[in-house]
């Protein structure tokens, strides 16, 4: 039986939830019926026409873009630029347009790690962690109870404490409580307060993933009512965030570095400033236009920062302290229709995943 566009969609979201993406952004489904059995997939970095007749011509039903094709809202759609003749096609087509965008940036597997590997960066992390992306779940419960309800949380993607699974906390105590009529106690009897020798366990649960999570352990625990505290964390989040830093495994002259990185990224020119005296190695570096954390990268004692997109006045706040280069927009995330395709490779085989076969990048150089 064929995948629907959903599962695809839940395989995608699982790996990088659109709870990660930014507020401006508009990442997910932006056409198309998600219940449509998948013919194939066509991944490309930005969503075009062209883009949208290259998936009708080769049979793919699904286009994932990194870009989304659209980020503010249409309030008509009469073909006057690219971007409403781009959706009426896929419209018309019954083509589903999927973007997967900020929220790929901010994984710890997403565009900037891929782009750290191309650059074969050791002792790699997220640059700038994002806080207020977990929970705390507390729950209660007769000790059988919470070795069940933790297995649950766990399957539910709670527990993940870097690369350590299965983590909680607990400890005794003496849980207390009536049940009233109308109830159906596990333990005790109506209108007779009971203790209960109970136990305490702490889980660390990403929010999105909290509902589920909560259904689980309810589901689970064989209490009528579980009992259970969540608790919001200003923790920053080691595997959510923008941005990458690692090391070179042997430093490299500043010369030899941006060949380096014009060679591996197929890049026309590295547009540069700052401090190009310093040997290169630590390397800090975020796809598309990131220069938003260039006083992260600084912060963090990095001799680089690469990006795209920098603007001429940008330019001037390296100052000596580091090197700022510019590898361009396109260039700097090209790898990352490679890494959606594979990923989707490993994960389904019963349609075809093709990587586009045009340049979308809408920038030339002489």
């Amino acid at each position: 039986m064929a995948n629907t566009i959903r599962e695809i969609i839940s395989v995608l979201e699982d790996w990088a939830p659109g709870a990660y993406q930014e507020s401006y952004d508009n990442a997910g489904l932006i056409t198309g019926n998600k219940e449509a059995p998948c013919t194939g997939v066509l991944v490309s970095l930005d969503c075009t026409e062209t883009i949208v007749q290259e998936a009708i011509d080769t049979g793919c039903n699904l286009v994932v873009s990194h870009h989304p094709i659209v980020f503010s809202g249409l309030k008509q759609l009469t073909g006057k630029n690219y971007i409403e003749r781009t959706v009426i096609k896929a419209i018309k087509n019954d083509i589903c347009i999927y973007a997967i965008h900020t929220n790929l940036d901010n994984v710890h597997t997403g565009v900037n790690r891929m782009i750290s590997d191309k650059l074969a960066l050791k002792n790699g992390k997220v640059l700038a962690p994002k806080a207020n992306t977990l929970s705390k779940l507390v729950l209660y419960g007769t000790p059988e109870d919470i070795a069940n309800m933790q297995q649950a949380v766990f399957h539910s993607g709670g527990g993940v404490i870097g690369n350590y699974g299965e983590c909680s906390f607990e400890h005794p105590g003496t849980g207390a409580f009536k049940p009233l009529e109308g109830s159906n106690p596990t333990l005790g009897k109506h209108n007779k307060r009971e203790k209960v020798a109970e136990l305490r366990t702490e889980i660390l649960v990403p929010k999105h993933k909290l509902g589920l999570a909560i259904a689980a352990a309810k589901k689970a625990s064989s209490y009528e009512e579980i009992a259970y505290d969540l608790i919001p964390l200003e923790n920053k989040n080691q595997e959510v965030g923008s941005g990458w830093i690692g090391e070179l495994a042997e430093p490299m002259e500043v010369h030899d570095f941006l060949l380096h990185l014009k060679a591996t990224f197929g890049a026309a020119g590295v547009r540069f400033s700052g401090n190009t005296q310093k040997t290169i190695k630590t390397v800090a570096l975020c796809g598309g236009a990131g220069f938003f954390l260039l006083r992260y990268a600084m912060a963090a004692k990095a001799d680089v920062f690469v990006t795209g997109d920098v603007k001429y006045h940008q330019f001037f706040d390296a100052e000596d302290q580091i090197l700022l280069a510019d590898i361009g927009h396109y260039e700097s995330e090209k790898f990352t229709i490679e890494l959606i395709a594979n990923y989707l490779k490993e994960k389904f085989t019963t349609f075809a995943v093709r990587l586009t076969s045009k340049n979308t990048n809408p920038v030339n150089y002489l």
